[in-house]
């Protein structure tokens, strides 16, 4: 009967203080961006009301989802000596950060190179990687603002396509972009601008930026088809 008894014992409760629950830490909301609000960015207007129809027509493809497009916009700058002058990493990563309103990453190098005493794992620049409409907002003031102060500028070279309809250009002086402010730069440096499309080829990608508004030189390689919008077109919807 004892043995019973103990075992029938009722277990003590739990008490208040330990069942209850914690409170949650309060969550920082984030703001939603302008995509989620219905955002669309002019110059990606103009692809849809204005390219896509063009270049549809132009290359005889059955479906919308065929036509190129971009998919990404990548920004690269190269320190070299960026293991011991840290102070040019960090404003080459500020200059990137301001000119495309998104954080930059260093670059590290994947190889090891005994002759300029590199070895993996070193920084070696920074990049920035633009998609969805950041990359076309970016789109707009390098062809509209940046471009057209670049001096001397007479246009891109269309011999810079990679043969997989990607395009890559450099920019020698950042503060062609109006958002940096020469007075609070460390020097004048450029950078790397690499333009990833689909287009299977480089005819189809030069056609593609180029109705966007990218100002290329006169090249009779890819002008066997004359597409191009017109002006008042164009105008009127990068300029809003």
């Amino acid at each position: 009967m004892a043995d019973e008894k103990k075992r029938k014992t009722k277990a003590k409760p739990k008490s208040k203080t330990a069942s209850k629950p914690k409170a949650s830490a309060k969550k920082s909301v984030k703001k939603a961006s302008p995509a989620k609000k219905g955002y669309e960015p002019n110059l990606l207007q103009l692809y849809g009301e204005k390219v896509t129809p063009v270049l549809r027509e132009q290359l005889d493809l059955k479906n919308t989802l065929e036509v190129p497009r971009i998919l990404k916009i990548s920004l690269n700058v190269g320190i070299g000596n960026a293991r011991e002058d840290k102070a040019a990493l960090e404003h080459a990563i500020s200059d990137l950060t301001t000119i495309t309103g998104q954080q930059a990453v260093v670059t590290r190098a994947k190889k090891a190179i005994s002759n300029f005493k590199l070895r993996i794992g070193d920084p070696v620049g920074a990049r920035v990687t633009l998609r969805r409409w950041h990359m076309y907002e970016f789109l707009e003031r390098l062809i509209n603002i940046a471009l057209p102060r670049v001096r001397d500028f007479s246009g891109l070279s269309a011999k810079s396509f990679d043969g997989r309809g990607n395009y890559s250009f450099g920019i020698q002086e950042q503060i062609v972009f109006p958002e940096i402010d020469y007075d609070k730069i460390d020097k004048i440096r450029g950078l790397d601008v690499t333009i990833t499309t689909s287009a299977q080829t480089d005819e189809e990608s030069y056609h593609l930026l180029k109705l966007i508004g990218f100002p290329f030189r006169l090249d009779n390689r890819y002008e066997r088809r004359p597409v191009e919008l017109e002006e008042e077109e164009l105008e009127e919807v990068t300029n809003g």
